[in-house]
């Protein structure tokens, strides 16, 4: 179990996800810089959280809800989480009605459209993980609205998944502890990336290659005076 102190931000398993340099950068450097993708998520999050809470029939919404996991060792916020009362249904035994439970609904807000890798689900996911540690409640599916598609996709939170983002919270933190920046692997993702002026990736491309150039100008000449 983690403590207070050590708790790191949910978004940050995003961030590792993506790229472990920039997740090095933005959280054991406490460099950031916007772009135009970042600066349009963050217009997106700030309307989200800036309505009130609701009650709507058969709902009730709760917006920008602080949660965490001492398991996990993870804080950070809900855009949105919505409360559903249980159903009615008909009992198996014929002795009246019974309701479902209640179901908590984790929504997730996204500028763009689902990505090639996982980063967004694990995000809900550790979100959910944190509800059902704070609320003593099993949390079974969240959903990811995504803002160029303009709906909602369904997430299931099975057993592959939790396991995925157990495994990336426990990634971030030995990251964290380790206090070292991985160095940069230039990527065609690198373009998208708001913090590429500051990671220059092709910088230390070019930097290992004049080492490289040089290793082997040392080889050859060492060559060249034993065969001498």
């Amino acid at each position: 179990m983690f403590t207070e102190d050590q708790l790191l931000p949910i978004s940050a398993l995003q961030h590792l996800i993506f790229c472990p340099r920039q997740c090095a950068l933005i959280h054991l450097e406490q460099v950031w810089a916007d772009n135009q993708f970042t600066a349009e998520g963050n217009r997106l999050h700030e309307r989200t959280h800036e309505g009130p809470d609701e009650s709507r029939p058969g709902v009730r919404i709760t917006r920008g809800m602080a949660v965490r996991s001492f398991a996990l060792g993870l804080s950070g916020q809900c855009d949105v989480v919505e409360f559903h009362p249980g159903s009615a249904r008909a009992s198996r035994a014929g002795d009246g009605a019974s309701r479902s439970p209640p179901e908590v609904l984790p929504v997730e807000y996204k500028r763009g459209k689902p990505k090639a890798h996982a980063a967004d689900e694990v995000q809900l996911c550790a979100q959910a993980l944190c509800l059902e540690e704070m609320l003593g409640v099993q949390i079974e599916r969240g959903m990811l609205y995504y803002g160029k598609r303009r709906r909602r996709t369904n997430v299931a939170f099975d057993a592959a998944l939790r396991e995925l983002t157990r495994d990336t919270a426990q990634r971030l933190h030995t990251l964290i502890d380790s206090r070292q920046t991985p160095t940069a692997q230039r990527e065609k993702k690198c373009e998208s990336c708001s913090l590429l002026e500051i990671c220059l990736p092709d910088a230390l491309r070019f930097k290992r290659s004049i080492t490289s150039w040089f290793a082997g100008q040392l080889r050859d000449s060492c060559q060249a005076t034993s065969e001498s």
